[in-house]
């Protein structure tokens, strides 16, 4: 996978890559990851396998919620959905929600969630 270049932003980054890397689909079913889904590989990469796809299982050994993962990957969160999208379709990836609390029950969320929220909102 190539990354932008030091000093370049996501902005910067080629379009027709990024068509390339989602196979020329611009759009996800974005209720199935939003910014805070955790996200597990089932497996590890295999020989052949795209890039992005093999970067995200090593990434997503242990839970990995999507807006880290589009940090790491240097990617726009929709195109990490898009390829999120394809890993779980294909059972290689297991993705859930964070817990929330019954409503009444103490509403607050959880700060260990909300930590990897800032955390990867810094890595931005």
């Amino acid at each position: 996978m190539s990354r932008p270049r030091p000093g370049r932003s996501v902005r910067d980054e080629d379009p027709d890559r990024l068509y390339t890397v989602t196979g020329g689909r611009s759009r996800s079913d974005a209720s199935r990851f939003d910014l805070v889904t955790l996200v597990v590989s089932e497996c590890d990469p295999v020989v052949g396998m795209q890039s992005e796809h093999a970067m995200i299982l090593r990434i997503c050994r242990s839970p990995t919620a999507v807006v880290e993962l589009a940090s790491d990957l240097r990617l726009p969160v929709s195109i990490v959905r898009i390829l999120l999208g394809d890993l779980l379709d294909a059972g290689r990836i297991t993705a859930r929600h964070p817990q929330t609390r019954a409503p009444g029950a103490g509403a607050f969320p959880d700060p260990h969630v909300l930590k990897q929220v800032l955390v990867g909102l810094r890595n931005l």
